[in-house]
């Protein structure tokens, strides 16, 4: 028998437009099916319509009707069931702890968190590696950038689910980022404090920093200490962003005039390495302290992996002295 799907939305699929959600859950609808299902209100967000473009928030409740929920569902479900056993081996390489409520990874860079249009393997989709027999699988409960790596968390339950994503909606938790940045910061500490605002520049999506004291734009602030420098061009940055904007430290970091490595969308041609550094962004989600859902704090640190491991290597750098850092600028 058909049944009503009702699916929530998770804390990384914040601000994510309607129908862009609908098309990552339930890939076999197409435009016009879905414009048709809204139309008639098919389609609800917490029981009232909603248009293609609302944008949805962490823990907002999506119903989809029967025929079409099945019909999403079952093309979703497929795919994910015929993980090769190279890729079941791959996404079990990367977890760094798990126990009956989460699972915490460390997401390597290049490789997306959720699907998208031309994008097929990504975590979300590797989580069917992990599902019970009853066919419940892990959920993701925030995002990190495609190109960055580090810490990334799923929960195993509905119950840890809601905890886990309540927890990043209301900022209860502590990340620290570490990365490569240009130059040489002056002063070696400090909190950027800059609004940011999303706008369409030649056609491209972009984060912009906006002036102290702009009310126009969402509020973020990132916390920043200079660990050590490579000479007088190049220094690794522990980074903790107090608000949790898209994009918030790459944009950051380049209004400051210390672009993160790598990061040619924000940073030109300032971010682009020299010598035998690799050109791939440059930052690290290092570590995550958050409420575990049975209670108590949860604590986890990911070693650095891939490029950025290498570069750390080939400039000198030691991971032990990013240990144990103050995580506000002190007075």
């Amino acid at each position: 028998m058909s049944l009503v799907q009702k699916l929530e939305v998770s804390a990384d699929e914040d601000g994510m437009r309607l129908n862009r959600w609908v098309k990552v859950h339930f890939p076999a609808i197409r435009h016009g099916d879905l414009q048709k299902l809204l139309r008639t209100g098919q389609i609800r967000v917490d029981g009232g319509r909603a248009k293609a473009n609302s944008r949805l928030e962490g823990g907002q409740i999506v119903r989809m009707p029967p025929a079409k929920a099945n019909e999403g569902d079952t093309g979703h479900r497929g795919r994910e069931a015929t993980l090769s056993n190279t890729d079941v081996e791959f996404v079990q390489s990367l977890v760094l702890y798990q126990d009956h409520a989460l699972i915490a990874f460390n997401k390597p860079a290049g490789l997306a968190v959720q699907g998208g249009s031309k994008t097929f393997r990504h975590m979300d989709g590797l989580l069917a590696a992990f599902a019970t027999r009853d066919g419940e699988r892990p959920r993701l409960v925030h995002r990190l950038d495609k190109d960055t790596s580090g810490v990334l968390i799923a929960a195993k339950t509905r119950d840890a689910a809601a905890k886990l994503t309540k927890a990043f909606k209301d900022r209860d938790t502590r990340k620290v980022y570490w990365g490569l940045v240009s130059g040489i910061p002056r002063p070696a500490q400090g909190t950027i404090k800059l609004p940011l605002e999303k706008k369409l520049l030649g056609g491209v999506e972009k984060v912009v920093a906006l002036g102290a004291g702009n009310r126009n734009g969402q509020r973020a602030v990132t916390h920043f200490t200079t660990v050590s420098a490579a000479g007088r061009t190049l220094s690794w940055l522990q980074m903790v962003p107090i608000t949790g904007r898209k994009h918030q430290l790459r944009v950051h970091m380049a209004a400051i005039g210390h672009p993160i490595i790598g990061d040619g969308k924000y940073g030109g041609e300032e971010a682009q390495p020299t010598g035998n550094l690799s050109r791939k962004l440059h930052l690290h989600a290092r570590s995550l302290k958050i409420p575990h859902p049975d209670g108590g704090m949860f604590e986890i640190e990911a070693p650095l992996i891939g490029h950025i491991a290498d570069s750390w290597k080939f400039l000198g750098f030691d991971e032990r002295d990013g240990d144990d850092l103050p995580l506000e600028p002190e007075d």
